[in-house]
C-alpha cells in the first residue's frame, strides 16, 4: 500500500505560465462540462476566471490553469455524488493555497464531507478510521490537465488592455505623421 500512496504525491511538476489563459470553449473540453454550467459556476462564484472574467457583451472568460484545474476537480467531485454545498466549501479551501501547494494534496471523501490530506499518513488514518470512500490526487488531476491542454488553443494574456488599445492609436497616429511629413518632403 505505501508504494501506491508515494505516487499521490510525487511528480514533477512544471511552473504555470502566467501569461496564458484559455477560453471558456477549451476550459470546457478540458474538464468535460458544458458551457452553460461553466457560465453558472463563473456567474454564482464557484470558479471566476483569474485571468480576465466577462465584462460586457461580446468578452472572453479567460481561465487560468490553476482556474482549470479547480473546474476539473470541481467536476469529478459532482460525478461523485458530494453536494454543492460541501464542494464550495472545499474549493474556497483549495483556493487560499499556493498553487504549487495543489500538486501536494490528495482529497478524500466518505460521500458527504470533503477532507484534505497532504501527507500519506493522513491518507492511510482517513481509510483506516472508514472516511475515505474515494479520492483524488490533485497532481494526478494536474498533469492530465496538461496533456489535455498541450494540444488546445491558449490565448496570450496582455498587460493591460487599455494599453494595448492606447498603443495602437499611437501607432496610427505615427503612420499619418509619418505620411504627412513625406507628402510634405515631396511636395
Amino acid at each position: 500500500m505505501g508504494e501506491t500512496q508515494d505516487l499521490l504525491f510525487e511528480g514533477d511538476f512544471s511552473p504555470l505560465p502566467s501569461d496564458r489563459g484559455f477560453r471558456g470553449p477549451v476550459a470546457c473540453t478540458v474538464v468535460g462540462i458544458t458551457y452553460r454550467q461553466l457560465d453558472y459556476w463563473a456567474r454564482t462564484g464557484l470558479v471566476t476566471p483569474e485571468i480576465r472574467g466577462a465584462s460586457g457583451s461580446g468578452s472572453q472568460r479567460l481561465y487560468s490553469f490553476r482556474d482549470i484545474l479547480i473546474l476539473k476537480v470541481i467536476k469529478r467531485l459532482i460525478d461523485a455524488g458530494i453536494s454543492l454545498q460541501q464542494i464550495r466549501t472545499a474549493i474556497d479551501h483549495l483556493r487560499s493555497r499556493g498553487v504549487n501547494d495543489l500538486s501536494e494534496v490528495t482529497l478524500m471523501s466518505d460521500g458527504v464531507t470533503v477532507f484534505e490530506c497532504t501527507s500519506d499518513d493522513e491518507v492511510i488514518d482517513l481509510l483506516r478510521g472508514g472516511q475515505g470512500v474515494f479520492g483524488i490526487a490533485l497532481g494526478g488531476v494536474w498533469k492530465d490537465i496538461e496533456g489535455s491542454l498541450a494540444t488546445l488553443p491558449v490565448e496570450r494574456v496582455e498587460e493591460n488592455a487599455h494599453d494595448a488599445e492606447t498603443a495602437a492609436i499611437l501607432e496610427a497616429t505615427d503612420d499619418e505623421l509619418s505620411r504627412r511629413r513625406k507628402a510634405r518632403a515631396a511636395g
